[in-house]
Protein backbone atom coordinates (compact mmCIF):
# COMPACT_ATOMS: atom_id res chain seq x y z
CA UNK A 1 0.00 0.00 0.00
CA UNK A 2 2.80 2.41 0.81
CA UNK A 3 4.33 1.76 -2.62
CA UNK A 4 1.03 2.57 -4.31
CA UNK A 5 0.62 5.70 -2.20
CA UNK A 6 4.13 6.95 -3.04
CA UNK A 7 3.43 6.41 -6.74
CA UNK A 8 0.27 8.47 -6.35
CA UNK A 9 2.24 11.37 -4.92
CA UNK A 10 4.88 11.02 -7.61
CA UNK A 11 2.15 11.34 -10.23
CA UNK A 12 0.70 14.39 -8.46
CA UNK A 13 4.14 16.03 -8.38
CA UNK A 14 4.61 15.38 -12.10
CA UNK A 15 1.17 16.83 -12.76
CA UNK A 16 2.02 19.95 -10.76
CA UNK A 17 5.26 20.39 -12.69
CA UNK A 18 3.40 20.24 -15.99
CA UNK A 19 0.78 22.70 -14.79
CA UNK A 20 3.48 25.07 -13.54
CA UNK A 21 4.70 25.37 -17.14
CA UNK A 22 1.39 26.86 -18.30
CA UNK A 23 0.45 28.85 -15.17
CA UNK A 24 2.45 32.12 -14.84
CA UNK A 25 2.30 32.01 -11.03
CA UNK A 26 2.45 28.26 -10.70
CA UNK A 27 -0.44 25.89 -10.11
CA UNK A 28 -2.05 24.75 -6.89
CA UNK A 29 -2.41 20.99 -6.72
CA UNK A 30 -4.37 19.89 -3.68
CA UNK A 31 -3.91 16.27 -2.66
CA UNK A 32 -6.39 14.80 -0.21
CA UNK A 33 -5.86 11.53 1.64
CA UNK A 34 -9.07 9.83 2.81
CA UNK A 35 -7.37 7.72 5.45
CA UNK A 36 -9.68 5.17 6.98
CA UNK A 37 -12.56 5.19 4.51
CA UNK A 38 -11.97 1.64 3.31
CA UNK A 39 -12.70 0.16 6.73
CA UNK A 40 -11.71 -3.11 8.39
CA UNK A 41 -10.40 -4.49 5.11
CA UNK A 42 -7.35 -2.28 5.83
CA UNK A 43 -7.47 -0.78 9.33
CA UNK A 44 -8.13 -2.60 12.58
CA UNK A 45 -7.01 0.00 15.14
CA UNK A 46 -6.87 3.73 15.72
CA UNK A 47 -3.07 3.49 15.73
CA UNK A 48 -3.11 2.18 12.17
CA UNK A 49 -5.34 5.07 11.14
CA UNK A 50 -2.84 7.54 12.61
CA UNK A 51 0.05 5.82 10.89
CA UNK A 52 -1.66 6.01 7.48
CA UNK A 53 -2.44 9.71 7.93
CA UNK A 54 1.13 10.49 9.01
CA UNK A 55 2.62 8.48 6.15
CA UNK A 56 0.58 10.39 3.60
CA UNK A 57 1.34 13.75 5.19
CA UNK A 58 5.07 13.03 5.09
CA UNK A 59 5.05 11.66 1.53
CA UNK A 60 3.01 14.60 0.30
CA UNK A 61 5.40 17.11 1.85
CA UNK A 62 8.47 15.26 0.56
CA UNK A 63 6.99 15.58 -2.93
CA UNK A 64 6.42 19.31 -2.47
CA UNK A 65 2.65 18.99 -2.50
CA UNK A 66 -0.09 20.70 -0.53
CA UNK A 67 -1.51 17.63 1.18
CA UNK A 68 -4.59 17.49 3.37
CA UNK A 69 -6.38 14.76 5.27
CA UNK A 70 -9.80 13.32 5.80
CA UNK A 71 -9.17 11.60 9.12
CA UNK A 72 -12.14 9.29 9.03
CA UNK A 73 -13.51 5.84 9.69
CA UNK A 74 -16.40 3.85 8.36
CA UNK A 75 -18.87 2.68 10.93
CA UNK A 76 -17.86 -0.93 10.44
CA UNK A 77 -14.37 -0.15 11.74
CA UNK A 78 -13.62 -0.76 15.44
CA UNK A 79 -12.93 2.96 15.97
CA UNK A 80 -15.10 5.10 18.21
CA UNK A 81 -15.94 8.80 18.21
CA UNK A 82 -13.45 9.33 21.04
CA UNK A 83 -10.83 7.40 19.08
CA UNK A 84 -11.16 9.88 16.23
CA UNK A 85 -10.48 12.78 18.61
CA UNK A 86 -7.42 10.92 19.89
CA UNK A 87 -6.23 10.27 16.34
CA UNK A 88 -6.52 13.96 15.44
CA UNK A 89 -4.41 14.92 18.45
CA UNK A 90 -1.68 12.49 17.35
CA UNK A 91 -1.73 13.68 13.74
CA UNK A 92 -1.89 17.46 14.08
CA UNK A 93 1.74 18.03 15.16
CA UNK A 94 2.64 16.95 11.59
CA UNK A 95 0.64 20.00 10.40
CA UNK A 96 -1.24 18.71 7.35
CA UNK A 97 -2.30 21.38 4.87
CA UNK A 98 -5.97 21.09 5.77
CA UNK A 99 -8.61 18.79 7.21
CA UNK A 100 -11.96 17.84 5.78
CA UNK A 101 -14.97 18.55 7.98
CA UNK A 102 -18.74 18.21 8.27
CA UNK A 103 -21.34 19.98 10.44
CA UNK A 104 -21.03 16.99 12.77
CA UNK A 105 -18.72 14.01 12.71
CA UNK A 106 -21.33 11.94 10.86
CA UNK A 107 -21.55 12.01 7.07
CA UNK A 108 -25.23 11.42 6.19
CA UNK A 109 -24.49 10.53 2.58
CA UNK A 110 -21.68 7.98 2.93
CA UNK A 111 -22.37 6.96 6.54
CA UNK A 112 -18.87 7.41 7.86
CA UNK A 113 -17.24 9.49 10.59
CA UNK A 114 -14.83 12.35 10.08
CA UNK A 115 -13.74 15.68 11.53
CA UNK A 116 -16.46 18.09 12.67
CA UNK A 117 -16.48 21.86 12.17
CA UNK A 118 -15.96 22.32 15.89
CA UNK A 119 -12.92 20.04 15.79
CA UNK A 120 -11.20 22.63 13.61
CA UNK A 121 -11.72 25.28 16.25
CA UNK A 122 -10.49 22.96 19.02
CA UNK A 123 -7.38 21.96 17.10
CA UNK A 124 -6.46 25.54 16.26
CA UNK A 125 -6.74 26.39 19.93
CA UNK A 126 -4.79 23.34 21.11
CA UNK A 127 -1.96 23.51 18.57
CA UNK A 128 -1.81 27.26 17.96
CA UNK A 129 -2.72 26.93 14.28
CA UNK A 130 -4.81 29.37 12.29
CA UNK A 131 -6.69 29.66 9.04
CA UNK A 132 -5.13 31.72 6.28
CA UNK A 133 -5.31 35.51 6.53
CA UNK A 134 -7.87 35.94 3.76
CA UNK A 135 -10.29 33.52 5.42
CA UNK A 136 -9.80 35.10 8.84
CA UNK A 137 -10.55 38.52 7.33
CA UNK A 138 -13.70 37.03 5.82
CA UNK A 139 -14.79 35.77 9.25
CA UNK A 140 -14.28 39.28 10.58
CA UNK A 141 -16.19 40.84 7.70
CA UNK A 142 -19.27 38.73 8.35
CA UNK A 143 -19.11 39.27 12.11
CA UNK A 144 -18.05 35.82 13.32
CA UNK A 145 -14.73 37.18 14.63
CA UNK A 146 -14.37 40.61 16.28
CA UNK A 147 -11.57 43.17 16.04
CA UNK A 148 -9.79 41.50 18.95
CA UNK A 149 -9.74 38.16 17.12
CA UNK A 150 -12.31 36.61 19.43
CA UNK A 151 -15.46 34.74 18.50
CA UNK A 152 -18.65 36.81 18.63
CA UNK A 153 -22.18 35.82 19.62
CA UNK A 154 -22.72 34.79 15.97
CA UNK A 155 -20.31 31.83 16.22
CA UNK A 156 -22.21 28.65 15.44
CA UNK A 157 -25.18 30.55 13.98
CA UNK A 158 -25.87 29.36 10.40
CA UNK A 159 -28.88 31.71 10.12
CA UNK A 160 -26.62 34.71 10.66
CA UNK A 161 -24.19 33.44 8.03
CA UNK A 162 -27.08 32.92 5.61
CA UNK A 163 -28.18 36.51 6.25
CA UNK A 164 -24.66 37.74 5.43
CA UNK A 165 -24.62 35.58 2.31
CA UNK A 166 -27.89 37.04 1.05
CA UNK A 167 -26.66 40.59 1.70
CA UNK A 168 -23.54 39.84 -0.34
CA UNK A 169 -25.81 38.64 -3.16
CA UNK A 170 -27.61 42.00 -3.13
CA UNK A 171 -30.77 40.81 -1.36
CA UNK A 172 -32.80 43.88 -0.28
CA UNK A 173 -35.30 42.10 1.97
CA UNK A 174 -35.43 42.75 5.70
CA UNK A 175 -33.21 40.85 8.07
CA UNK A 176 -36.26 39.17 9.61
CA UNK A 177 -37.45 37.91 6.21
CA UNK A 178 -34.04 36.53 5.23
CA UNK A 179 -33.45 34.86 8.56
CA UNK A 180 -36.92 33.30 8.47
CA UNK A 181 -36.05 31.85 5.06
CA UNK A 182 -32.75 30.56 6.45
CA UNK A 183 -34.47 28.80 9.34
CA UNK A 184 -36.98 27.24 6.93
CA UNK A 185 -34.19 25.89 4.73
CA UNK A 186 -32.42 24.43 7.74
CA UNK A 187 -35.61 22.78 8.92
CA UNK A 188 -36.03 21.20 5.48
CA UNK A 189 -32.56 19.66 5.75
CA UNK A 190 -33.06 18.48 9.31
CA UNK A 191 -36.43 16.96 8.42
CA UNK A 192 -34.56 14.59 6.11
CA UNK A 193 -32.56 13.34 9.08
CA UNK A 194 -29.40 15.35 8.37
CA UNK A 195 -27.88 16.87 11.54
CA UNK A 196 -26.66 20.46 11.39
CA UNK A 197 -24.19 22.15 13.73
CA UNK A 198 -26.20 24.91 15.38
CA UNK A 199 -24.78 26.74 18.37
CA UNK A 200 -22.07 25.21 20.52
CA UNK A 201 -21.36 23.85 23.95
CA UNK A 202 -19.84 25.60 26.94
CA UNK A 203 -16.78 26.35 24.82
CA UNK A 204 -17.01 27.43 21.22
CA UNK A 205 -15.14 24.35 20.00
CA UNK A 206 -17.61 21.97 21.61
CA UNK A 207 -20.70 20.79 19.77
CA UNK A 208 -24.09 21.53 21.23
CA UNK A 209 -24.77 18.85 23.89
CA UNK A 210 -27.98 17.74 22.21
CA UNK A 211 -26.20 17.30 18.87
CA UNK A 212 -23.36 15.44 20.59
CA UNK A 213 -25.88 13.04 22.11
CA UNK A 214 -27.63 12.56 18.77
CA UNK A 215 -24.39 11.68 16.98
CA UNK A 216 -23.61 9.19 19.74
CA UNK A 217 -27.04 7.59 19.27
CA UNK A 218 -26.47 7.30 15.51
CA UNK A 219 -23.11 5.68 16.17
CA UNK A 220 -24.58 3.13 18.57
CA UNK A 221 -27.48 2.37 16.23
CA UNK A 222 -25.02 1.81 13.38
CA UNK A 223 -23.08 -0.71 15.42
CA UNK A 224 -26.25 -2.63 16.31
CA UNK A 225 -27.47 -2.53 12.70
CA UNK A 226 -24.14 -3.63 11.30
CA UNK A 227 -23.96 -6.76 13.43
CA UNK A 228 -27.63 -7.68 13.17
CA UNK A 229 -28.66 -10.83 11.27
CA UNK A 230 -31.80 -11.82 9.40
CA UNK A 231 -33.77 -13.88 11.89
CA UNK A 232 -35.42 -17.19 10.97
CA UNK A 233 -38.73 -15.71 12.13
CA UNK A 234 -38.42 -12.83 9.67
CA UNK A 235 -37.33 -15.04 6.77
CA UNK A 236 -40.41 -17.16 7.51
CA UNK A 237 -42.63 -14.15 6.70
CA UNK A 238 -41.24 -13.85 3.16
CA UNK A 239 -43.43 -15.76 0.67
CA UNK A 240 -41.70 -18.59 -1.20
CA UNK A 241 -38.34 -17.81 0.39
CA UNK A 242 -35.33 -19.84 -0.70
CA UNK A 243 -32.44 -19.33 1.73
CA UNK A 244 -28.91 -19.23 0.31
CA UNK A 245 -25.58 -17.96 1.60
CA UNK A 246 -22.22 -16.66 0.43
CA UNK A 247 -18.83 -17.99 1.46
CA UNK A 248 -18.58 -15.67 4.49
CA UNK A 249 -18.14 -17.86 7.54
CA UNK A 250 -19.84 -15.41 9.89
CA UNK A 251 -20.61 -11.72 10.28
CA UNK A 252 -17.05 -10.84 11.27
CA UNK A 253 -15.66 -12.59 8.19
CA UNK A 254 -18.25 -10.85 6.01
CA UNK A 255 -17.32 -7.39 7.32
CA UNK A 256 -13.55 -7.87 7.28
CA UNK A 257 -13.29 -9.74 3.97
CA UNK A 258 -15.69 -8.33 1.35
CA UNK A 259 -14.71 -10.88 -1.27
CA UNK A 260 -16.19 -13.66 0.86
CA UNK A 261 -19.60 -11.99 0.61
CA UNK A 262 -19.31 -11.67 -3.17
CA UNK A 263 -18.84 -15.41 -3.77
CA UNK A 264 -21.67 -17.93 -3.47
CA UNK A 265 -21.35 -21.00 -1.26
CA UNK A 266 -21.44 -24.50 -2.72
CA UNK A 267 -24.91 -25.07 -1.29
CA UNK A 268 -26.12 -21.81 -2.87
CA UNK A 269 -24.80 -22.87 -6.27
CA UNK A 270 -26.64 -26.18 -5.98
CA UNK A 271 -29.89 -24.47 -4.94
CA UNK A 272 -29.69 -22.07 -7.88
CA UNK A 273 -29.09 -24.87 -10.35
CA UNK A 274 -32.10 -26.69 -8.95
CA UNK A 275 -34.23 -23.57 -9.30
CA UNK A 276 -33.05 -23.03 -12.87
CA UNK A 277 -33.89 -26.63 -13.75
CA UNK A 278 -37.45 -26.23 -12.44
CA UNK A 279 -37.96 -23.35 -14.87
CA UNK A 280 -37.06 -25.44 -17.91
CA UNK A 281 -37.63 -23.23 -20.92
CA UNK A 282 -40.01 -20.93 -19.06
CA UNK A 283 -37.38 -18.52 -17.72
CA UNK A 284 -38.89 -15.44 -15.99
CA UNK A 285 -37.92 -11.91 -16.95
CA UNK A 286 -36.96 -11.00 -13.37
CA UNK A 287 -35.58 -12.72 -10.30
CA UNK A 288 -35.87 -10.96 -6.92
CA UNK A 289 -32.97 -11.34 -4.48
CA UNK A 290 -33.03 -10.12 -0.86
CA UNK A 291 -29.79 -9.73 1.13
CA UNK A 292 -28.87 -8.53 4.59
CA UNK A 293 -25.99 -6.42 3.26
CA UNK A 294 -24.40 -4.16 5.86
CA UNK A 295 -27.71 -3.51 7.62
CA UNK A 296 -30.11 -6.40 8.18
CA UNK A 297 -32.39 -4.12 10.20
CA UNK A 298 -33.06 -2.13 7.02
CA UNK A 299 -34.61 -5.27 5.58
CA UNK A 300 -36.42 -6.41 8.74
CA UNK A 301 -37.91 -3.10 9.92
CA UNK A 302 -41.69 -3.04 9.66
CA UNK A 303 -42.97 -1.30 6.55
CA UNK A 304 -39.77 -1.81 4.55
CA UNK A 305 -39.48 -5.07 2.59
CA UNK A 306 -43.13 -6.16 2.36
CA UNK A 307 -44.55 -3.00 0.71
CA UNK A 308 -41.59 -2.87 -1.66
CA UNK A 309 -41.92 -6.48 -2.84
CA UNK A 310 -45.72 -6.40 -3.02
CA UNK A 311 -45.76 -3.21 -5.09
CA UNK A 312 -42.85 -4.44 -7.20
CA UNK A 313 -44.72 -7.57 -8.20
CA UNK A 314 -47.88 -5.60 -8.97
CA UNK A 315 -45.94 -3.16 -11.16
CA UNK A 316 -44.08 -5.93 -12.97
CA UNK A 317 -47.35 -7.69 -13.73
CA UNK A 318 -48.91 -4.45 -14.98
CA UNK A 319 -45.90 -3.97 -17.25
CA UNK A 320 -46.37 -7.44 -18.73
CA UNK A 321 -43.19 -8.81 -17.12
CA UNK A 322 -42.82 -12.13 -15.36
CA UNK A 323 -41.00 -12.63 -12.06
CA UNK A 324 -39.77 -15.85 -10.48
CA UNK A 325 -42.15 -17.05 -7.79
CA UNK A 326 -39.33 -17.69 -5.34
CA UNK A 327 -37.60 -14.96 -3.36
CA UNK A 328 -33.90 -15.73 -2.95
CA UNK A 329 -32.94 -14.66 0.59
CA UNK A 330 -29.16 -14.40 0.88
CA UNK A 331 -27.18 -14.32 4.12
CA UNK A 332 -23.97 -12.25 4.15
CA UNK A 333 -24.68 -11.04 0.64
CA UNK A 334 -22.87 -8.26 -1.19
CA UNK A 335 -23.85 -6.62 -4.45
CA UNK A 336 -21.66 -8.76 -6.68
CA UNK A 337 -23.18 -11.91 -5.23
CA UNK A 338 -26.40 -10.80 -6.93
CA UNK A 339 -24.58 -10.71 -10.24
CA UNK A 340 -23.27 -14.24 -9.61
CA UNK A 341 -26.88 -15.38 -9.13
CA UNK A 342 -27.84 -13.95 -12.52
CA UNK A 343 -24.85 -15.63 -14.14
CA UNK A 344 -26.29 -19.01 -13.14
CA UNK A 345 -30.02 -18.44 -13.56
CA UNK A 346 -29.93 -16.72 -16.95
CA UNK A 347 -26.96 -18.40 -18.64
CA UNK A 348 -29.24 -20.67 -20.69
CA UNK A 349 -31.81 -18.05 -21.73
CA UNK A 350 -32.05 -17.00 -25.40
CA UNK A 351 -28.97 -14.76 -25.91
CA UNK A 352 -30.84 -11.67 -27.14
CA UNK A 353 -33.48 -11.80 -24.39
CA UNK A 354 -33.05 -9.26 -21.56
CA UNK A 355 -33.17 -10.70 -18.04
CA UNK A 356 -33.00 -8.88 -14.72
CA UNK A 357 -31.82 -9.42 -11.16
CA UNK A 358 -33.50 -7.03 -8.74
CA UNK A 359 -31.32 -7.15 -5.63
CA UNK A 360 -32.71 -5.66 -2.41
CA UNK A 361 -29.85 -5.14 0.05
CA UNK A 362 -29.33 -3.36 3.38
CA UNK A 363 -27.24 -0.19 3.12
CA UNK A 364 -24.28 0.83 5.22
CA UNK A 365 -25.73 2.03 8.55
CA UNK A 366 -25.10 5.41 10.15
CA UNK A 367 -27.97 7.71 9.25
CA UNK A 368 -30.54 6.18 11.58
CA UNK A 369 -32.93 5.68 8.65
CA UNK A 370 -32.15 1.95 8.22
CA UNK A 371 -32.20 2.45 4.46
CA UNK A 372 -31.94 -0.31 1.88
CA UNK A 373 -30.89 -0.12 -1.74
CA UNK A 374 -32.04 -1.88 -4.89
CA UNK A 375 -29.48 -2.88 -7.52
CA UNK A 376 -31.00 -3.40 -10.95
CA UNK A 377 -28.89 -5.56 -13.27
CA UNK A 378 -30.79 -6.06 -16.52
CA UNK A 379 -28.64 -6.88 -19.57
CA UNK A 380 -29.37 -9.34 -22.33
CA UNK A 381 -28.85 -13.00 -21.51
CA UNK A 382 -25.62 -13.33 -23.50
CA UNK A 383 -24.01 -10.83 -21.09
CA UNK A 384 -25.07 -12.99 -18.15
CA UNK A 385 -23.73 -16.09 -19.91
CA UNK A 386 -20.36 -14.38 -20.42
CA UNK A 387 -20.31 -13.30 -16.73
CA UNK A 388 -19.72 -9.70 -17.76
CA UNK A 389 -22.21 -8.02 -15.42
CA UNK A 390 -20.59 -5.51 -13.07
CA UNK A 391 -21.29 -2.12 -11.50
CA UNK A 392 -20.69 -0.19 -14.73
CA UNK A 393 -23.92 -1.47 -16.33
CA UNK A 394 -26.07 -1.61 -13.20
CA UNK A 395 -28.49 0.99 -11.86
CA UNK A 396 -29.21 1.57 -8.21
CA UNK A 397 -31.93 3.16 -6.10
CA UNK A 398 -30.77 4.00 -2.59
CA UNK A 399 -32.09 5.63 0.55
CA UNK A 400 -35.24 3.48 0.67
CA UNK A 401 -37.09 3.25 4.01
CA UNK A 402 -40.27 4.38 5.71
CA UNK A 403 -38.46 7.59 6.74
CA UNK A 404 -36.75 8.35 3.41
CA UNK A 405 -37.82 7.17 -0.08
CA UNK A 406 -41.05 5.20 0.58
CA UNK A 407 -40.65 1.52 -0.37
CA UNK A 408 -43.78 1.43 -2.57
CA UNK A 409 -42.60 4.51 -4.49
CA UNK A 410 -39.18 2.89 -4.89
CA UNK A 411 -40.84 -0.21 -6.35
CA UNK A 412 -42.66 1.89 -8.93
CA UNK A 413 -39.38 3.63 -9.81
CA UNK A 414 -37.62 0.26 -10.10
CA UNK A 415 -40.03 -0.95 -12.79
CA UNK A 416 -39.92 2.44 -14.50
CA UNK A 417 -36.12 2.20 -14.73
CA UNK A 418 -36.28 -1.42 -15.86
CA UNK A 419 -38.70 -0.66 -18.68
CA UNK A 420 -36.67 2.34 -19.80
CA UNK A 421 -33.45 0.35 -19.78
CA UNK A 422 -34.91 -2.49 -21.83
CA UNK A 423 -36.34 -0.03 -24.34
CA UNK A 424 -32.80 1.29 -24.77
CA UNK A 425 -31.51 -2.25 -25.34
CA UNK A 426 -33.95 -2.67 -28.22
Amino acid sequence: MVVHESRKYGFARALKQELDKVQPRGAWVHVNDVAGFIGPEVFKTREQLVRAALEDTVMGKLHGLFVGLDVCSTLHMPISLDDLDWALDQIMPANPGYLMALPSKNDPMLSYLTTSFQDHVRLRHAFDYKVNDAMWAFYQRIGIIDDHHQFTEHAGDPVWVYYQYRLAKGDTRSRDAIEAEGREKMQDVQARGVPLAIGHGERVWEMDPELTARIARLYEDAKVSLWAALTPEFVGTIPNAVSIATQSQDRADYIAHPASGETLSASALAALETLRNTWGGDIPDVQIVISDGLNAKAIMDEGHLAPYVETLREELHAAGLTAGQQHLVMTHGRVRAGYAIGDILFAQAPPSTPKAIIHVIGERPGTGHHNFSVYLAAPKAHVWAAKQVDHDIVRVLSGISDTAMPPAAAAEMTVHLLKGHWEELR
